[in-house]
């Protein structure tokens, strides 16, 4: 029986089609200085836990926001003031040129706000690569869950069996596992290769180039 072939690519962002370590780090620090929480910030911690929710982040550092979604309204308030210490990673231009015309569906789901998602990719002149972007929206579950990424597939009419679902952590890797896609770990982000081996992937990827291999042998 053959494999289901790849008709859908969904991208996580940070970590995975570009390095916004910088711009995230700088604008959470200039957001807790702004807000008056004094708690240090442990940045090798801090680094391991890009693409968590900041409740779930600052949860895990021992840090108290008492109010977590102003946090996030001052925090997307200064992220442009950093938006030039974010870069592209290298390949991913090349790699969305072949899918777009190769006529493979590209999306983005990522756990940054709906208005700053839209935002980051016109910034960087990414949108006719796209056709769906997904950010996090009220009501709608993020990753792990399975649901944003199978909202994703239905909106391009595509199947999750003919989906590759591309991230740099274990969020992404069981959101695709969970909607039944298929899986591809890139270590070029802020999880270590072994810990993305214990998530089981389906492919691993140290260069967004390897993805076109993917798509085309799978």
């Amino acid at each position: 029986m053959n494999k289901p072939q790849i008709k859908h690519v969904c991208f996580d962002l940070d970590g995975t089609i570009m390095d916004s370590y910088a711009t995230i780090y700088k604008t959470a620090i200039k957001t807790l200085k702004e807000l008056g929480i004094t708690d240090k910030v442990d940045e090798k911690e801090f680094y391991k836990r890009i693409g968590h929710h900041f409740a779930d982040m600052f949860n895990d550092l021992n840090i108290s926001i008492p109010d977590i979604e102003h946090f996030i309204n001052v925090y997307k308030s200064y992220y442009f003031d950093f938006i030039d210490d974010s870069i592209i990673y290298p390949n991913a231009i090349e790699l969305f040129e072949y899918l777009y015309e190769n006529k493979i569906f590209v999306s983005l789901l990522t756990t940054k706000g709906q208005d700053q998602a839209d935002k980051i990719i016109d910034y960087f002149n990414l949108r006719k690569y796209f056709s769906q972007v997904m950010g996090r929206q009220i009501g709608l579950e993020i990753k792990p869950s399975p649901v944003p990424l199978l909202k994703l597939c239905q909106s391009v009419n595509v199947s999750p069996e003919e989906t590759l679902m591309v991230g740099d952590s274990e969020l992404d890797v069981r959101c695709g596992k969970a909607a039944n896609a298929k899986t591809c770990a890139v270590t070029i982000g802020y999880r270590s290769h072994e810990a993305l081996l214990l998530e089981k992937p389906d492919y691993i990827a140290s260069d967004l180039k390897d993805i076109i291999e993917i798509v085309n042998n799978h």
